[in-house]
């Protein structure tokens, strides 16, 4: 059975790191490489991370590109300067040089690039904003029809957004983050006829980071993909924190564990609510993860990162 050909774009979160060691787990997944757009993150410290990343993995033969797309809200500095501590974990350190490397041509070109130069489709896993892959869109309006379907996380349906009004004051709380960044992105991107897998807030305000999970990673911390995946939580465990951008890779080697439902929406890109994914007739349709088996999905990942 041939692999199914996948291209990571991530935005250097606590989150986004652990999807990219998810990935890289998936035996019937075939990495492109992976993309960091300058989001959620310091860039320098995010692609400098991704490579050590992969450096652990054994995986260096995976091409790691910057993309130098901006968007039009910008993250919160609290949020971006954990690229900084996660680039400095011991772990990823334990070498003097990075093997993986670093490729010359910006994000949005390699993206272009994969998707024109290969004869299979191109699944998108997107964990970050989809200003990269609306640019790609812009640059190469042909590689349309390269792509399968984007996963994407992102988006809020029929729950609050995350992002918070005092930290932006003027917004309503409808909007999760990867949105709000760069709302035109995602009315770009919802102008075309992809398959559009959306792993929403609605389902991963179901799924946290649990202290009983950290624990049970500490217990695997032999394993130095549990070690890292515990060092990276425990960063975290102090705030509300949620399975983001792990859950929605999750889906790529076991959709079987979700329960999904289709949604017709458009995308508010203007005003209080701007970034808002609405639920309205007549709108682009999509499909949501809608569930997931908490307890296979809890497990998958325990035995996933023991290695």
């Amino acid at each position: 059975m041939s692999k199914k050909l996948v291209l990571l774009d991530h935005d250097g979160g606590v989150d986004d790191y652990l999807a990219t060691v998810l990935l890289m787990t998936m035996e019937h997944i075939q990495p492109l490489g992976i993309i960091v757009t300058p989001a959620d993150c310091y860039i320098q410290p995010a692609v400098s991370a991704t490579r050590k990343i992969l450096d652990l993995m054994g995986r260096s033969d995976i091409p790691v590109a910057e993309s130098t797309v901006r968007g039009i809200n910008p993250f919160p500095t609290l949020y971006r300067r954990d690229s900084f501590i996660v680039d400095h974990l011991p772990i990823l350190n334990q070498n003097e040089q990075i093997q993986t490397p670093l490729l010359a041509e910006t994000g949005q070109e390699f993206m272009v690039r994969s998707l024109q130069s290969t004869d299979q489709p191109v699944t998108l896993m997107v964990t970050g904003p989809l200003t990269t892959v609306a640019t790609a869109l812009d640059i190469a309006p042909d590689i349309e029809a390269k792509i399968e379907q984007i996963v994407w996380m992102g988006g809020a349906l029929n729950v609050a957004g995350n992002v918070e009004k005092s930290l932006e004051p003027g917004q309503d709380g409808s909007a999760e983050w990867n949105a709000y960044w760069d709302p035109l992105a995602v009315y770009r991107v919802w102008r075309t006829q992809i398959p559009i897998v959306l792993c929403p807030l609605d389902i991963t305000n179901t799924v946290p980071v649990t202290s009983e999970f950290v624990y049970k990673l500490g217990k695997q911390r032999h394993y130095p993909i549990s070690d890292f995946a515990g060092q990276c939580y425990a960063l975290v465990i102090p705030q509300d924190y949620y399975f983001w951008d792990v859950l929605a890779t999750t889906y790529l080697a076991h959709p079987e564990f979700f329960e999904r439902r289709d949604w017709e929406t458009n995308i508010i890109t203007t005003g209080k609510s701007q970034g808002k994914i609405k639920v309205e007739t007549g709108g682009r349709q999509i499909q949501a993860m809608d569930k997931v088996n908490k307890d296979v999905y809890y497990a998958y990942l325990l035995q996933q990162w023991a290695r």
